[in-house]
């Protein structure tokens, strides 16, 4: 329940009674610090409890299609070759706000090549800015952020005020997985990654962090020898998945190979990023419970099936919004 009280209520003090004598209102901080708001500007004050009664804007329910939604893509976005894919008609609900991921694509990969996965998500409400390259240290992908806070921040932009951009979740196939590692160890507003057919070579970048991560992984792709040496590092503290895709329609590699993970496996990334940015928590059980949808479960929509484990999920609680 939203519960605002209004100043006017608090005090029985009116705003154009105040105008009378004053022009700007100030607002104290704790830190010493002031703000101040033209009163001819101010319509109406409210204290408003916390930022929870903001909430993630989803749509649809069933990961394994796309949403209901209609969605927009625009190309060439901030500056470069980027991609961004949202909802055509946005949330004018100031309570309910678009949660974003980014995409990293494969090295020597157009970001265009995902659309799969990049429409999906747009079609369940989620803003997908995929990055145009992915030089496997996360640097596109914090830009890429600070873009979308810019838009947020603008009020002649139509992302204005519409994107929950505190939890950010980061994604990407290959060398795009390698530049979400890194966007969640050094940014504080990446909460999640998921590596697709990824893994570091010295096997230690998870080591880095405490925030939950999920790897995909093909049952033959050449990630796997990285994936599987990510995931078993004992220097691991943070929540961690790992989720294999087995007996896979063999498409010259003997089974799901390198690019399974953005294709054929592309509900789990969904399904998790509607759990940790997206607030699902009931998502949890699919992923750490013995019988749980990508533990043990078939790939809808494709031959073969899920296999997956978990580790350091016993003091981690669901963020709530």
């Amino acid at each position: 329940m939203k519960k605002i009280i209004s100043l006017a209520v608090i005090g029985s003090l009116s705003l154009g009674m105040m105008a009378q004598s004053y022009n700007k209102m100030r607002v104290l901080k704790n830190d010493g610090g002031e703000v101040f708001f033209d009163i001819s500007e101010v319509k109406q004050v409210d204290f408003v409890e916390g930022q929870n009664n903001v909430t993630p804007f989803l749509a649809g329910t069933d990961e394994t299609k796309d949403g209901p939604l209609k969605t927009t893509l625009d190309e060439n976005v901030a500056g470069g070759a980027n991609l961004l894919c949202y909802p055509s008609q946005l949330s004018d609900d100031p309570y309910k706000k678009h949660p974003v991921v980014i995409w990293g694509p494969g090295g020597g990969t157009a970001p265009g090549a995902y659309m799969g996965v990049i429409n999906r998500m747009a079609s369940q409400g989620f803003v997908v800015f995929a990055t145009k390259e992915s030089p496997g240290e996360g640097t596109e992908m914090m830009a890429a952020i600070d873009w979308l806070e810019q838009q947020n921040n603008n009020p002649n932009s139509k992302f204005y005020n519409k994107l929950l951009l505190e939890r950010v979740g980061v994604f990407g196939h290959s060398m795009g997985g390698l530049s979400s590692e890194q966007a969640l160890i050094k940014d504080k507003r990446v909460v999640t990654a998921v590596l697709n057919n990824s893994g570091a070579f010295n096997h230690a970048e998870l080591t880095k962090t405490t925030k939950p991560a999920m790897i995909v992984y093909g049952e033959v792709g050449m990630e796997k020898p990285n994936a599987q040496g990510d995931y078993y590092n004992t220097g691991n503290k943070g929540p961690l998945c790992l989720v294999e895709m087995t007996g896979g329609k063999d498409t010259g590699e003997g089974g799901w190979g390198h690019g399974s993970g953005p294709w054929g496996g592309m509900a789990a990334s969904v399904a998790w990023m509607r759990w940790h940015i997206g607030g699902e928590s009931f998502r949890k059980k699919e992923f750490i419970e013995p019988n749980g949808k990508y533990v043990n479960g078939p790939i809808v929509g494709e031959q073969g099936y899920w296999k997956g484990e978990w580790k350091n999920w016993e003091n981690w609680e669901d963020y709530e919004y």
